[in-house]
């Protein structure tokens, strides 16, 4: 043999054991993939439902919040009303109402004066008044005078 062919078959061997690695590197790559290929088919069957699912989650949520923002709606057109009718009833009842009272408390204050001008001065000095009821003050404590 000479230097040429011996230089032949060592290229041959190496070129078919380089093939050899690279046909065991491509078996496992197909491998690789038909695992990750079942894989991922494993998830698409799971994630199909989960999806579906939380997509009717979302769906709900929405109709909730909806149903919410109807009722504050709702609640935000009571109030409205309700503050308007008390505008109203305290401009409509407030005034005269205020007047009555006043009217009623200075004719209380004019019977108590008649009345205290017909008691003779020493009956006057023990009675107080409390509550609209003249009522006997407990003997030796002086009448307070009160303003107004």
């Amino acid at each position: 043999m000479t230097g040429g062919e011996v230089a032949g078959i060592l290229v041959a061997v190496f070129w078919a054991i380089l093939v050899s690695f690279l046909a065991v590197a491509l078996v496992r790559l197909a491998q690789t993939l038909r695992a990750t290929t079942k894989l991922v088919a494993e998830v698409t069957e799971q994630a199909v439902p989960l999806l579906a699912d939380a997509s009717q989650a979302v769906r709900s949520a929405q109709t909730q919040i909806d149903r919410v923002d109807a009722i504050a709606t709702d609640v935000q057109e009571v109030t409205s009303n309700a503050s308007a009718l008390s505008t109203t009833v305290a401009s409509t009842f407030g005034g005269p109402l205020v007047k009555v009272a006043a009217f009623g408390y200075g004719v209380r204050r004019a019977m108590s004066r008649n009345r205290a001008d017909e008691v003779p001065e020493p009956e006057r000095a023990r009675r107080t008044v409390i509550v609209g009821r003249t009522v006997r003050a407990p003997k030796g404590q002086k009448r307070r005078r009160q303003k107004g």
